[in-house]
């Protein structure tokens, strides 16, 4: 196809941020973190590689994720533990933050609620910043791989995959059957997976992830939230997903509690205030 004679200046217009976050309300780290600090540890679950658990964090206190062992990403989906219709939205987290996810940023609820869920405080990750290729860690880009991909494209009938493993856990903490599991199942934040975009063709990559045993993640939990967490098959992505071909390793899931008083008149965030009329 012949560009028009003005390409030039088409593609020299400079772009618009379609969502300034400037009048996004701030997280108070410096009081998280001191609410982080005085707290004891309530519990945790060892994430079996191939495979995915859940957990629960209430409002107000704080869960880590950790490389233990070998080089491994996770898949994180969160639900409100009361109310599994509010789960985390990573198309607007994206919109809101950008492609991936660091420290003082959030993880964002579903309409109509659209509130944080969750806010990143620590990541031993955050050095890494964007490669040369355009990558990144935590990413809210990536979709979780699954069973029906893998079908679509090479005819497999594989189980393990972060989809089906945060099913199965879904099914397991819950005690819903798979079928009514499935549907609530969503789109994940890629914990220590390193992805980006190509520069030629747009698609999605991934390469070997940095992380390493003793790296973590840390969030405050700013609703009570059921979290479900998959040990990818993938292990560091550094060649290929949904299959038993990678080294996979466990991830570790620990939760802490504040003190009493630790977070002075911290509330939990309210739901979204737009009135929902809709124009009518």
């Amino acid at each position: 196809m012949q560009e028009p004679t003005d390409a030039a200046q088409r593609r020299a217009i400079r772009p618009v941020i379609c969502y300034p976050n400037d009048t996004l309300p701030r997280p108070d780290l410096t009081l998280y973190r001191a609410a982080r600090a005085a707290s004891q540890k309530t519990g945790e679950v060892l994430v079996p590689p191939r495979d995915a658990k859940c957990f629960r964090v209430p409002a107000g206190h704080f869960f880590r994720i950790s490389s233990v062992e070998g080089p491994q990403v996770g898949d994180l989906n969160l639900w409100n533990a009361h109310d599994l219709s509010e789960r985390f939205y990573s198309g607007k987290s994206r919109a809101l933050h950008g492609t991936h996810l660091g420290v003082g940023e959030r993880m964002w609820s579903s309409f109509p609620t659209l509130r944080p869920m969750a806010t990143i405080i620590e990541d031993t990750l955050g050095w890494y910043g964007i490669d040369d290729f355009g990558g990144s860690v935590h990413d809210v880009i990536g979709t979780r791989c699954d069973p029906y991909t893998g079908n679509l494209l090479s005819g497999t009938q594989y189980h393990h995959c972060c989809h089906s493993n945060l099913t199965r856990a879904l099914a397991d903490e819950t005690g819903m059957i798979l079928t009514e599991a499935e549907p609530n199942v969503h789109d994940v934040l890629n914990v220590f997976m390193c992805t980006g975009f190509t520069r030629d063709t747009g698609q999605y990559f991934m390469k070997a992830s940095p992380v390493r045993p003793s790296d973590y993640l840390e969030f405050f939990a700013e609703i009570d939230l059921l979290g479900a967490l998959s040990a990818c098959p993938g292990g560091d992505c550094s060649s290929e997903h949904s299959s038993d071909t990678a080294a996979c390793y466990p991830l570790l899931v620990e939760v802490f509690a504040p003190p009493e008083g630790a977070l002075a008149d911290w509330e939990s965030p309210s739901v979204n205030g737009y009135d929902r009329s809709h124009g009518r």
